[in-house]
């Protein structure tokens, strides 16, 4: 079965990392929490357009692929609400201080566009996926959700042993929590269909990266079978 990284790589990658073992499927847990990374009009602007047209007013704008991993995000969550399973979404502080701001402005040319009100108020999101009671918004700085962040506790708390992955970047925020989520020993699940870049070729190389070496890269398909084929008292309707 092709990968849609297959036509990036050289016969040389795919035969070393064959010969090396990498890209075991891990498999998934027994006790999931959905993590929805930075889904805001920032990463999507605020209609669904091409994403040369999106950029020139939201600078992080994914365009037209963003909106479609949008529309399958909302899959996603529709089959893990009915199952009652944990779910976070992660945003931008908007901050306007510039020490809070950190090393963001050094590496974009249009760094300071992040302190105007359109920006602050792109980290708002969007509302086909709007966070419902009971689910939690996590607020932060810098790309992985668990840097700075209390998210690492609140998955102790309702004892989730897997992280079912999905928002943007692929090669940003979703590949920095992805490693954190593996450094702390959870089970990872990058949900293809529900993950976008920017840039295609970073989304591929790093979907393949991750699935080598940190996840499972899966179908949006394969996932919905998985949560469906939960108890639907592993969580108490509460969470």
């Amino acid at each position: 079965m092709a990968n849609t990284w297959d036509d990036i790589l050289t016969d040389r990658d795919k035969e070393v990392f064959a010969l090396s073992g990498y890209g075991a499927k891990a498999g998934f847990g027994s006790r999931p929490a959905v993590l929805v990374i930075d889904v805001n009009y920032n990463f999507v602007g605020d209609r669904r357009e091409p994403i040369v047209e999106s950029v020139k007013r939201f600078r992080n704008s994914c365009g037209e692929e963003g909106w479609e991993g949008v529309d399958h995000i909302a899959m996603l969550l529709e089959e893990a609400r009915k199952k009652h399973l944990p779910i976070f979404f992660t945003t931008g502080h908007g901050e306007e201080d510039s020490v809070a701001y950190g090393r963001w402005h050094g590496k974009n040319s249009r760094g300071t566009e992040d302190f105007d009100d359109l920006a602050k108020k792109g980290n708002e999101i969007v509302k086909e996926i709007a966070p419902e009671k009971g689910e939690v918004v996590v607020r932060k700085q810098k790309p992985s959700a668990f840097f700075g962040t209390p998210l690492m506790s609140m998955l102790n708390e309702v004892h989730a042993d897997t992280v079912l992955v999905a928002g943007t970047t692929t090669s940003g925020c979703v590949r920095a929590s992805v490693i954190d989520a593996f450094s702390y020993n959870y089970n990872v699940a990058v949900v293809e269909e529900c993950t976008f870049d920017r840039g295609q070729a970073s989304h591929k190389v790093n979907l393949f990266d991750m699935h080598m070496k940190y996840a499972d890269v899966v179908s949006l398909e394969e996932t919905l079978d998985y949560v469906r084929g939960l108890s639907d008292n592993l969580y108490a309707p509460a969470l």
